[in-house]
């Protein structure tokens, strides 16, 4: 059977039924730029940066949302379309108050990375002096109304990713803005803060409160773990300056989260840093706490367990495990009790 084909750039190029343009050119390693694209997400065409030329149409295609049909040719680079995303990008730039020097995704931006790509020097068209007020009311995100492009990312990701269906496009024409409920604040909202918006966000309309003023994005180590909160595992990216933690993003393909985070992933991180956190096991003595090695706590509790076994038997003892531990933490908590204390007095925290 032949596989369906359509040309691209000049080349025979493999393509999927069903797929668009954007689609089938990553699947071939050809880069299209684009700004409003989420993967896993309906197709926008807002932006309109991954314009392509398409042979017999009469203007240019958004990539993102134009399907590939047999035989089509398709230019990713000529002239006309290289005029055109440049001049699509000056417009968003002009749109807003896009000062690299002061923003915080200064160095994380797709918008930065594109006016650089296209030599944008100048604005040619009078920049956009209104902007609804920035938001920072709640403890986690801010969202900076003058450097927002509109581009629906965050939408995509709170309706289609999350689906928590807390924001989404509210008033028309130059008035337009992303809003949440009625045009309310985050926190009056169906939001449950788990920043998948932030995450998505190729500019800076929305960046995390707490990591502000702390790290530019070529400062930082990136390192994966996995989340600490829950048995689940969900893959992190630890963003790290000078041995602290500055934020924590989703590895976008890492399973089983697949790029998505909870609001205690996201965010919980700082409590590591807390003054108020114990470093040291603590034995009670005549009233008053001391320090203590591990190896002293552990085998003090491991004595004071074979005197309550002996005493009033192994039932006499009951055990919960933390729902924060990773699911092989609680199996081994489950294991010591059943088959070396000997009891069935073991429960889990989610329960209550």
């Amino acid at each position: 059977m032949k596989k369906a084909s359509f040309s691209m750039n000049g080349k025979e190029t493999r393509y999927e039924p069903g797929q668009m343009v954007l689609d089938a050119a990553q699947a071939n390693g050809i880069h299209i730029p684009t700004l409003c694209h989420l993967k896993g997400t309906s197709p926008t065409g807002a932006c309109r940066i991954c314009l392509v030329e398409i042979a017999g149409a009469r203007s240019l295609m958004a990539a993102c949302s134009t399907p590939v049909t047999e035989g089509m040719e398709v230019s990713t680079e000529s002239e006309r379309v290289h005029k055109a995303r440049k001049m699509n990008v000056e417009l968003l730039l002009a749109s807003g108050k896009h000062d690299c020097l002061i923003c915080e995704a200064s160095g994380d931006c797709r918008l930065q990375d594109l006016a650089y790509s296209y030599g944008i020097k100048e604005l040619r068209f009078p920049q956009d002096d209104k902007f609804y007020p920035t938001e920072d009311e709640n403890p986690f995100i801010i969202r900076d109304f003058s450097r927002c492009i509109r581009c629906g990312r965050c939408i995509h990701a709170c309706n289609e990713v999350v689906v928590n269906r807390a924001i989404s496009y509210g008033y028309r024409g130059k008035n337009s803005k992303v809003v949440t409920g009625g045009d309310g604040p985050y926190t009056d909202s169906e939001c449950v803060f788990c920043g998948q918006c932030v995450e998505v966000c190729p500019v800076g309309a929305l960046t995390e409160k707490k990591a502000k003023g702390r790290a530019r994005a070529w400062e930082t180590k990136k390192i994966r773990t996995t989340c600490p909160y829950c048995g689940v595992g969900c893959q992190q990216w630890l963003h790290v300056k000078d041995g602290k933690i500055t934020k924590v993003t989703a590895v976008e393909d890492g399973e089983p989260n697949m790029g998505r985070l909870c609001v205690k992933g996201r965010f919980g991180y700082d409590f590591i840093y807390s003054e108020d956190r114990l470093k040291t096991p603590l034995i009670r003595e005549n009233g008053d706490f001391r320090e203590a090695s591990w190896d002293e706590a552990l085998d003090l509790v491991a004595e004071k367990f074979k005197e309550i076994i002996a005493k009033d038997g192994p039932d006499a003892i009951a055990g919960v495990s933390c729902a924060r531990s990773i699911n092989e933490d609680s199996y081994q908590m489950q294991k010591l009790f059943r088959a070396v204390i000997g009891t069935n007095n073991i429960d889990h925290c989610a329960r209550t």
